[in-house]
């Protein structure tokens, strides 16, 4: 098996937490081959692992080289189909099938780990994505133990992802079959943000967050509880936890500022957003909603970016909403960076700016000190 890592103040792929497992089924998941043994045996072990990993919030789906409908009716027939947000099974190489359900899910290859009891099968997943974990089956009730399958701690969201992923399965079948303009399809869904400075119940939201997430976290930066904590006791800075739902339910956390201000600039050190709500353009309404406090502040705004691999479209936002390489005379009021290296500041003069016409947001006054 392929070593796993530990801690680490940026994210990455190779010390991850495990975001998905994908099971193969025939002596895998079950004992015997569903198409030549027509009945197949399910362990209670088994069963407890897959209920303690969705418990935990890591996703699971199938790669199976079998026939769709007859495996599919097995799994229902166990109480089983449910647990599982997406498969693969048909008769393709496993790779592609672990390849689809990355990107069905958008999960770097590094989160995603698949467990099969063919050595052959393994090999053709580790020599195509190298990055993919890779299982023995006979290591099925062990998973629950290892470290990249236990989350130090399990929020409210964790425990109900696989119902949101569900519902965002949903959600997006009825886009696909919506024939209006896209700013339409969103009204319909009634989105409802919610910006709202942390507390203790919200630090662990925040801290998964920038954990989990690599493509629209604008450092690639971890903060830590024990940081997170130090930053509240701060009355400079503002952790600020993005919460949205619409009518097909709750998203879940799925934005995080970490702002210090200044007397005549705020620094913007990390805005983190889920990739579940980018098509919603979750992160334009938090910069603008940003921008906007800071004009009514008479501020000037800094922002931390460093690229990574996979945050591209982060960069893309803030040059959107305006930040750039400008110098500016309010940069020395902010501390010398002592963040990763390749991390920039990008400038911004704030001017008001338009509400959303696409969310209904409710969201602090940052122009004053909270009570």
């Amino acid at each position: 098996m392929r070593p796993r890592g530990g801690g680490g103040q940026t994210v990455s792929d190779s010390n991850a937490l495990v975001k998905c497992l994908v099971w193969d089924l025939d002596e895998t998941l079950w004992h015997g081959t569903v198409l030549e043994d027509g009945e197949v045996r399910l362990t209670d072990e088994i069963r407890d692992v897959i209920v303690a990993l969705d418990s935990r919030g890591i996703l699971q789906a199938v790669a199976s080289k079998n026939d769709h409908d007859v495996a599919w009716a097995k799994l229902e027939e166990f109480g089983l189909a449910e647990y599982f947000v997406t498969s693969r099974i048909w008769w393709h190489p496993k790779s592609q099938s672990v390849r689809e359900i990355a990107e069905q899910l958008q999960f770097a290859h590094g989160t995603i780990a698949f467990i099969d009891d063919q050595p052959t099968e393994r090999a053709e997943v580790a020599f195509h994505l190298p990055e993919v974990r890779c299982y023995p089956a006979d290591q099925a009730t062990a998973l629950t133990g290892l470290p990249e399958f236990s989350p130090e701690v399990v929020t409210v969201d964790a425990r109900r992802r696989r119902q949101m992923y569900q519902a965002t399965q949903r959600r997006e079948a009825e886009r696909s079959d919506f024939s209006g303009p896209d700013e339409e399809f969103l009204r319909s869904l009634e989105l409802e943000m919610r910006i709202g400075r942390a507390g203790e119940e919200e630090l662990t939201r925040v801290e998964e967050l920038t954990r989990r997430t690599s493509q629209m976290n604008a450092t690639g930066v971890h903060y830590s509880d024990s940081v997170l904590r130090g930053l509240l006791a701060d009355s400079r800075h503002e952790v600020l936890v993005t919460t949205m739902r619409d009518r097909f339910g709750p998203h879940g956390a799925v934005g995080v500022l970490l702002v210090e201000r200044h007397p005549s600039v705020w620094h913007l050190k990390l805005l983190a957003t889920s990739c579940r709500v980018v098509s919603f353009g979750a992160g334009a309404v938090i910069l603008n909603w940003l921008v906007d406090q800071a004009a009514q502040d008479g501020c000037h705004l800094v922002a931390d970016f460093r690229a990574t691999d996979r945050n591209r479209i982060m960069e893309v936002a803030y040059r959107f909403a305006g930040f750039a390489e400008n110098d500016c005379g309010c940069r020395d009021d902010i501390p010398a960076a002592d963040g990763p290296e390749g991390l920039q500041r990008l400038h911004l003069v704030p001017s008001a700016r338009p509400s959303a016409t696409t969310v209904r947001l409710e969201a602090p006054d940052l122009t004053t000190l909270p009570v």
